[in-house]
């Protein structure tokens, strides 16, 4: 792997090195390694998300050295350089029609793909639904357990290399219209309303308490999120800004399902 890495950075410093047949070798070879699952933009060690930066500066070497062909699937027809996963049977991936993931990214057995899309580098943990017209983007790290609901986007955060992915760890649940971007973190079993929108510089304030705190690009294990809005001063007078309240926590189960339904009930959450 030293070797991969030291060819990698070199080619990312010197961009005549991709006509290197050896190199263009390896950019494939890190790419087959995401598609496997053997490798990962990010990794969870010890509690605290590292970035391997070389592996997406991998995938934006990969698009220039492959190109542009038509992709069939049935009558329809595509014009693209990365082709769909396939062989979902073997998997142990459900993919109902029109559920899409680019090769290059990896899905655990047990996932389910409703009509959605997940994007290359984008890893997805087992039992983890995506849900009708959802997106998970490029390099976005989806836990296991997770139902990411009706049309929400997941950002892709491909540049710079050194910056965060989006990154939902296990048994979260993101409700329909959720937007979470720009290198967003959202702890495990949290649980976020419908239509909550995560930046990086989105107001995320716990209000659960009598001092209110206020968290930005993270969302806390367990915390039940909803759509809110601060009031904030500007030139031509005050004016609602749009932010995340956290209304409360999700109490510990065993059965992470009937955790969930709980803390939607008692906190009133629309999904």
């Amino acid at each position: 792997m030293d070797e991969i890495i030291k060819s990698i950075e070199s080619a990312w410093s010197d961009r005549s090195l991709i006509a290197d047949p050896k190199i263009k070798s390896t950019i494939h070879e890190v790419i087959r390694l995401l598609d496997t699952g053997k490798i990962r933009v990010a990794e969870n060690r010890n509690g605290e998300w590292i970035v391997h930066e070389w592996i997406k500066k991998a995938i934006l070497l990969y698009f220039p050295i492959v190109e542009n062909k038509i992709i069939k699937a049935g009558d329809l027809e595509f014009y693209d350089k990365i082709p769909p996963k396939t062989g979902y049977d073997k998997l142990g991936v459900r993919a109902v029609p029109t559920g899409i993931a680019r090769y290059g990214s990896f899905l655990e057995p047990g996932v389910i793909l409703m009509p959605s899309y997940v994007n290359i580098g984008a890893y997805v943990g087992s039992g983890t639904m995506v849900d009708t017209w959802a997106t998970v983007g490029s390099c976005a790290q989806i836990g296991k357990n997770v139902h990411l609901a009706g049309g929400v986007g997941i950002g892709g955060v491909l540049e710079p290399p050194q910056a965060r992915p989006n990154i939902i760890e296990d048994n979260a649940f993101i409700g329909s219209r959720c937007i979470i971007v720009e290198g967003a973190l959202i702890g495990s079993e949290a649980v976020l309303g419908a239509n909550v929108v995560i930046t990086g510089s989105t107001h995320i304030i716990d209000v659960t308490a009598k001092e209110s705190t206020i968290y930005k690009g993270y969302v806390p294990p367990r915390s039940v999120v909803i759509p809110g809005s601060y009031t904030k001063e500007y030139p031509a007078g005050n004016y609602q800004v749009p932010c995340a309240l956290i209304i409360g926590q999700r109490k510990e189960s065993t059965d992470k399902k009937v955790s969930l339904n709980d803390a939607l009930r008692e906190y009133d959450v629309s999904a």
